[in-house]
């Protein structure tokens, strides 16, 4: 899914050498650029997986206004689509559309290895997700356009709830917090590996969220250059409500991430966990490691944040770019505006996956699994839109300073300050 943000060995090198070879068009053969007026599209695997039949209705619909221009839609994997993006980049066999996690997108942009869009071309575009379209501006002009967007939620077993005596999905924060106390003592106070609540340590987009939940930051831009914002009082504050959640309802290992948690809820020693939809069902499939049993055994609710209101989710999604070096930009503007328009974002919806835009977040079914989702996903946010923040994020910073607070290895205040200093070190690379 567009929720990983995946390093970048080679995209500085790359971007640089590709902006000083011009704007040369694609040509050749093979994976990367087409031929003549012919159309390459990366996208990556979900789409095959996911929702094949939209790639196949926007080929239809594109063909019909294009006859005689072919469409090459090549599948990439997340863990090498960049690495393989920076290096036809450096060449002249781009391809003409390639989609982009929203995390990502920002150092690509400023190293000009993107072509500017006009936003006024593509359905709903002034009603954007703002996570989504924030990543695709930079000094007044777009450079992508939001595809598709996911946010976490929590993700309870009824059963457990039944159990317990709980009636209904918590709305509140002292409402999720009762509800915590309940399986605990339900649960808890007979299996010592019972969580009420799965937080592993290094989780940071779930941290973050507590973070951004009391108007805290990451990091903030001052005067055109950035810095580390997580020691700030706001951050600080965000930061140990976070620690409290975890030190009152977990009992696992503080020093691991949430790579694994379907598997680890499919083990059925958790009541809640925050995670994204298709986690819920994941917990109860085999392939992901969970347990079948399971299956039917798990709702979601939007996850209330201290502050009152929902917590804002990281909204994790893709865009679609135009590389600077495709020879026909044009043809491949087009594409995306059809691939993107509200006929295309409703086959989106109907796989389970949010729209790119506040108007049809609506058409969401509010009873459904992505339903509360579509509810988080009004108060979603994206990591700092700085040149280095996918140094940031390579160097592990917040994951190792969420492992110190959660191992109580550091205070809150003595961690987030030590990631600040670190973040300052590499956050303004190009």
């Amino acid at each position: 899914m567009a929720l990983r943000m995946l390093g970048r060995s080679l995209t500085l090198g790359a971007l640089l050498l590709a902006v000083g070879c011009g704007a040369g068009g694609s040509g050749g053969s093979g994976e990367g650029g087409g031929n003549g007026g012919d159309l390459t599209v990366w996208l990556a695997v979900d789409a095959k997986e996911s929702w094949p039949q939209l790639v196949a209705s926007a080929n239809s619909r594109f063909a019909k206004e294009h006859p005689g221009v072919k469409v090459d839609v090549q599948y990439q994997q997340w863990t090498t689509k960049n690495q393989k993006l920076d290096a036809v980049l450096a060449g002249q066999n781009a391809p003409d559309v390639v989609e982009m996690g929203n995390s990502e997108t920002t150092n690509y942009i400023v190293n000009d290895a993107f072509s500017p869009l006009d936003p006024e071309s593509f359905d709903h575009s002034g009603q954007w997700l703002p996570a989504l379209a924030d990543a695709c501006r930079h000094d007044g002009r777009t450079y992508c356009v939001p595809y598709y967007a996911g946010a976490r939620i929590g993700v309870y077993r009824t059963d457990y709830f039944r159990q317990a005596g709980i009636t209904q999905a918590p709305r509140t924060y002292p409402e999720l917090t009762s509800a915590l106390d309940r399986l605990k003592e339900e649960f808890g106070s007979t299996d010592p590996r019972f969580s009420a609540f799965y937080m592993p340590g290094r989780y940071w987009y779930a941290a973050m969220a507590f973070v951004k939940d009391t108007g805290g930051e990451m990091a903030v831009e001052e005067d055109g250059r950035w810095h580390g914002d997580l020691s700030s009082p706001k951050s600080v504050a965000g930061l140990t409500n976070w620690k409290k959640l975890l030190d009152d309802y977990y009992v696992g290992d503080r020093a691991k991430d949430n790579g694994d948690q379907p598997a680890v809820v499919g083990q059925g020693k958790v009541g809640v966990f925050y995670g994204n939809t298709w986690e819920a069902q994941a917990a109860a499939d085999p392939l992901s490691g969970g347990d079948p049993k399971l299956k039917g055994k798990f709702a979601t609710f939007a996850f209330p944040g201290p502050s009152g209101e929902v917590l804002p989710p990281f909204l994790g999604g893709s865009t679609l770019a135009v590389p600077a070096k495709s020879a026909n930009k044009d043809l491949a503007a087009d594409w995306i505006r059809i691939f993107t328009d509200q006929k295309s974002q409703q086959q989106l919806i109907a796989a389970n996956t949010l729209p790119n835009n506040t108007v049809q977040l609506a058409d969401v079914a509010a009873g459904g699994v992505n339903g509360p989702a579509a509810q988080a996903a009004t108060r979603g946010w994206v990591t700092p839109l700085a040149p280095g923040w996918t140094a940031v994020e390579k160097s592990n910073i917040l994951p190792e300073m969420l492992e110190r607070i959660a191992t109580g290895k550091a205070s809150v205040q003595d961690a987030a300050r030590e990631a600040d200093r670190r973040i300052d070190a590499v956050i303004n690379e190009r």
